[in-house]
């Protein structure tokens, strides 16, 4: 790797079938205990003094850091809420609670909110250490597994509507489970939120109030130290997008705004390409936007970059990455699809380790 010296001239609402589609050839990789090692803090590497004038690709490994349970008053129950679906849902029983979600962030919420010892089972995503010796109800992927689901016998199921088939969310209900459906879209805003409803399904909600305030303190300190290291002028500061890619089906796709990406772009201290063109939510990727907004570096899914080959297979797949600095230079930065959009608890080891990997690239390789 080597320094350039100069540079070259929605609502995240898909169906649950386009989710599917997107994401039937994801499988749990990075962020558990086998896995590569942990990118260095933020705070223990020197970043570049030209950030801008960087060649070559960088990986993200998010630290896993332990789960800090909270603890308080036994749950209060029977908990009813009304979920994001406008379903009035009775909790009577948190003893054997099941999360499903494509991101593992409820899984984690709850473990953070103190009733880890109560998850039956977990989806694909739910990679932390703590969960592993939990059985998987979901396969190929992210497909739910109607006969795994029954045989954890959950008392309470949370969900959204990132895992398919719905049929099985269906079946579920009508076997008596109650299913509480929690908001669908994930972005750095909405962490709070999406805590205190978790909490409130499971009847502690004052435990979600103090999880939620820990959690958006953590991300808003991460963000004040990032925009430390990034640069201040616009002329300087990196062009982001985020680019899916499943090279063995054809699907590539841009995150733009409301996607979640957008959110994760502004924190890191980029320039939001996706904003500056008007491009909304997750769409397939034409070659004319993408050599029009020109990125500087592109943020993917550690999966999706190694299904087309690596950087150099980038190019191959989708020949309009090469019509981009960030293909000319070979910034392409990538995170387990596991951990780079799992919006949580854990968010600002995510934002630590991603702005290492854009700001001290030397310090991961």
């Amino acid at each position: 790797m080597r320094s350039r010296l100069s540079r070259a001239p929605i609502v995240l609402a898909l169906t649950t079938a386009l989710f599917a589609a997107l994401t039937a050839c994801q499988v749990q990789g990075g962020g558990d205990a086998s896995g590569p090692s942990a990118s260095p803090a933020l705070a223990d590497v020197q970043v570049l003094a030209d950030p801008l004038g960087w060649e070559g690709p960088s990986t993200a490994v998010a630290a896993q850091s332990s789960i800090e349970p909270l603890t308080g008053a036994e749950p209060a129950l029977p908990a009813t809420v009304v979920d994001a679906q406008g379903t009035q849902v009775t909790v009577t029983d948190t003893s054997r609670i099941l999360t499903l979600d494509i991101y593992g962030s409820l899984s984690r919420i709850v473990f953070e909110l103190g009733l880890g010892d109560s998850v039956v089972a977990r989806d694909t995503s739910t990679a932390f250490p703590e969960a592993s010796n939990l059985p998987v109800v979901t396969e190929n992927g992210h497909d739910l597994n109607a006969e795994a689901i029954l045989d954890a016998a959950p008392s309470v199921i949370l969900t959204d509507t990132s895992l398919g088939p719905w049929d099985t969310i269906l079946q579920m209900r009508d076997a008596g489970i109650p299913v509480v459906v929690v908001e669908s879209h994930r972005s750095l805003e909405n962490i709070d939120d999406l805590t205190e409803q978790v909490a409130a399904a499971l009847g502690v909600s004052d435990r979600g109030e103090e999880l939620a305030a820990r959690s958006t303190a953590a991300v808003e300190a991460k963000i004040a130290e990032i925009a430390e290291v990034a640069p201040t002028s616009p002329n300087e500061r990196l062009r982001m997008m985020f680019l899916y890619a499943r090279g063995q089906s054809g699907v590539y796709y841009l995150f733009g705004e409301e996607s979640g990406a957008d959110s994760l772009i502004t924190a890191l201290g980029g320039v939001d390409v996706a904003a500056e063109i008007g491009w909304q939510g997750m769409r397939p990727v034409t070659d004319e936007a993408l050599v029009d907004a020109n990125p500087d570096l592109l943020i993917m899914m550690t999966k999706g970059l190694e299904s087309v080959g690596g950087v150099d297979g980038l190019s191959e797949h989708l020949p309009a990455v090469a019509q981009t600095d960030a293909g000319r230079n070979r910034r392409i930065v990538d995170m387990s699809d596991a951990t780079v959009l799992s919006f949580g608890p854990a968010s600002a080891d995510v934002l630590d380790a991603l702005a290492v990997a854009i700001y001290a690239p030397e310090a991961v390789g």
